[in-house]
């Protein structure tokens, strides 16, 4: 691998591809000039729209591949007959050494099962898991699982509070990482049985748990990570991401409403556009795959070039960051502590009952 920053890029995935792909690499491309393309797809489509962008010339290189992955696959299925897909392929270079990163806007289930069968998992991590940084207050806090796992046992989610409290050690540079469970109260009575059992494990590790903590919290930025199930998470990224673009909404409306308004909104626009853009769902487009061997960014599968362009610049600045090496150097570091009488850690805990011994 070269001193280019190398990205593989599924070509076919997402709704407004190809188009909306081949922009969103010339736009990310723009603004990294040691940034690089491996992009997949099929070859009766992917060259006419990557003539169009003349920009683009010297900084990829293309890969056919026959197949996709369409949006209402099961993740069963693709891994079965996907493996010519533009998806696979993506993830393959990055298996292959080809790349050093892969961004999909494809279906997120097969995308999560073939990279983890491909690439494989962490040491001691057993699911991948969705992970993203949601701005706030305090200028951003971990968000896990996003959506990979809509159904979770607590071993799982004290695995996401490990990688969550990694990442935001190396992405939001958090010395020591609060970490709260995501629960409808902070009280220790309240929750389901997962939300209990998950708090038992994090209260007994030597991580900085915070303890339970509420969806205004996420807002507030009162804990550096949030931990809960991706069926959840997904339910809580969705409205956060449909209120912000509400509050915009009303907020333009508001500034054209009249003649006084549209001159303040003109005399402030820079300003405003500012803070939106920490809100622009374009902006901030892009998650991690945590746990994963590899790195592996979603993008939503209905982003634009410009958002396309953001969830690169995600997987750039992750590779750039070597942080799938930093968080297994995390992973390594942290020891769990566990009454004598049940296990010698919790992590041994962990690995028995997941059968990783």
């Amino acid at each position: 691998m070269s001193d280019k920053v190398i990205i593989s890029v599924d070509g076919m995935g997402g709704s407004n591809a190809p188009r909306a792909v081949v922009e969103g690499m010339a736009i990310a491309a723009a603004n990294c000039a040691d940034m690089h393309f491996l992009i997949c797809g099929h070859q009766n489509v992917l060259p006419a729209v990557l003539s169009e962008f003349p920009e683009l010339q010297g900084r990829y290189k293309f890969m056919h591949a026959d197949g996709v992955v369409l949006d209402n696959e099961s993740p069963v299925r693709a891994l079965r007959y996907g493996q010519d897909s533009s998806m696979r392929a993506a993830i393959d270079a990055v298996k292959n050494e080809q790349a050093i990163a892969c961004v999909s806007s494809g279906n997120t289930g097969a995308l999560m099962v073939m990279s983890k069968m491909v690439l494989g998992m962490l040491e001691d991590i057993s699911r991948p898991a969705i992970v993203g940084v949601m701005p706030n207050r305090a200028g951003g806090t971990v968000l896990l699982d996003m959506g990979a796992n809509t159904e979770c046992d607590e071993y799982n989610l004290f695995q996401f509070a490990l990688m969550g409290a990694s990442y935001a050690k190396i992405c939001l540079k958090r010395a020591n990482p609060r970490i709260g469970v995501l629960n409808v109260g902070v009280e220790e009575i309240k929750g389901t049985t997962l939300q209990k059992r998950t708090y038992e494990l994090l209260q007994n590790s030597n991580l900085n748990f915070k303890g339970y903590v509420e969806g205004f919290d996420l807002i507030e930025g009162t804990v550096d990570v949030i931990v809960t199930d991706g069926f959840t998470g997904n339910i809580v990224l969705k409205t956060a991401e449909g209120t912000a673009k509400l509050c915009v909404e009303y907020m333009k409306v508001a500034l054209k409403s009249t003649i006084l308004s549209r001159i303040g909104g003109f005399l402030v626009r820079k300003a405003i556009k500012k803070q939106f853009d920490k809100i622009d769902t374009r902006e901030v487009n892009g998650a991690m795959f945590a746990g994963i061997n590899g790195i592996v960014v979603k993008s939503h599968g209905s982003a634009e070039s410009k958002a396309f362009a953001s969830a690169l610049k995600l997987a750039y600045e992750l590779a750039k960051r070597r942080v799938n090496q930093d968080i297994a150097a995390e992973l390594a570091s942290l020891r769990v502590d566990s009454p004598a009488s049940l296990h010698p850690t919790l992590m041994g805990k962990i690995k028995k009952t997941l059968g990783m011994n």
